[in-house]
């Protein structure tokens, strides 16, 4: 708890998904200057936004959650976008970081970075072993991007940053938006939607077979707020719960949850994206004691929990 007691962390994205809970454990482990830049304010793409929020801020800890993300559909429509906004945010942020004197700056990649045909369990040291899956790729890459210049950055300066690869995340509070959502709370979405409007059947993309490995946002903020604490190497570090699902068994999970009893048919003239995902998570357990808690039927439970209190507030919602 001591170490956040005199710590200025600034959390970019901090008031989004990921971003909210690391925020809110961080107010609990006591810290006490937590800045979350709002886009009106700092545009993230723009360098002299960043030296604004940097000379305003004066933080000791940068968090960098802040990502333009999407399902394979906002993937390949975006893809131009997604590595433009994605690259330029991290690669200026960590470069006026390293300008300002920042003790430490946490960057958040994306398992989207990993080679498509990664064998599974997926080990840090493979992601250097091929090209990652084409749909989500500029994205994937803009990431990856950040591993480089941390580890750059930490040979030629000595500059104090990790990097961290967090699996799918879902939880209360997901984005449910069709367009740009991922696989979790789309199909709950659909399922609900579904149920209520009396179809008989919902449609999914690919053939229902590839698998995912997906990690309650609250421990994935608690796996980052434990980095901030005790890890402070060179290698990245996986954050996953180490177990994967087949998206036709995930999709039954959640139509059961759900109270849907139609059909799940799948659209195999889309792709299905990556074959496999799952991660090994021995390097987080090792280096900074991380291990998830909450076990996926819970978390869906939750999530789906979640959803139906919440969606017939939003816009465009049934």
């Amino acid at each position: 708890m001591s170490f956040w007691t005199k710590k200025r962390v600034v959390v970019t994205g901090g008031a989004g998904f990921l971003g909210s809970c690391v925020v809110e454990k961080l107010r609990a482990r006591g810290c006490p200057e937590i800045i979350v830049p709002r886009s009106k304010d700092y545009d993230l793409r723009d360098g002299a936004a960043i030296v604004k929020l940097y000379r305003d801020s004066r933080p000791d800890m940068v968090i960098h959650l802040a990502a333009v993300v999407g399902g394979i559909g906002a993937n390949r429509a975006n893809p131009g976008r997604f590595f433009y906004d994605n690259a330029v945010m991290g690669i200026q942020l960590m470069e006026y970081a390293r300008q300002f004197g920042v003790e430490k700056f946490i960057a958040v990649g994306t398992v989207c970075a990993y080679p498509k045909f990664t064998p599974a369990p997926f080990k840090e040291v493979d992601l250097w072993n091929g090209y990652p899956e084409e749909t989500n790729a500029p994205y994937g890459l803009a990431k990856k991007i950040l591993l480089v210049q941390a580890q750059a950055y930490r040979e030629q300066y000595g500059f104090n940053t990790v990097y961290l690869l967090p699996v799918n995340l879902y939880g209360p509070g997901d984005n449910f938006d069709l367009d740009t959502s991922h696989v979790i709370p789309a199909l709950i979405r659909k399922c609900v939607e579904a149920k209520e409007a009396g179809h008989d059947k919902v449609i999914l993309w690919g053939d229902g077979s590839p698998t995912r490995e997906f990690l309650y946002v609250l421990d994935a903020a608690e796996g980052i707020i434990l980095a901030g604490e005790r890890y402070d190497g060179p290698e990245p570090v996986n954050l996953g719960t180490g177990e994967e699902i087949a998206i036709r068994e995930l999709a039954n999970l959640i139509s059961a949850e759900v109270g849907f009893r139609g059909e799940i048919v799948y659209d195999k003239t889309k792709p299905n994206g990556q074959p496999r995902r799952c991660l090994d998570v021995n390097r987080a357990k090792k280096y900074f004691a991380f291990q998830a808690q909450v076990p996926l039927w819970q978390g869906l439970r939750e999530t789906i929990a979640w959803y139906l209190n919440h969606h017939n507030l939003e816009p465009g919602s049934s």
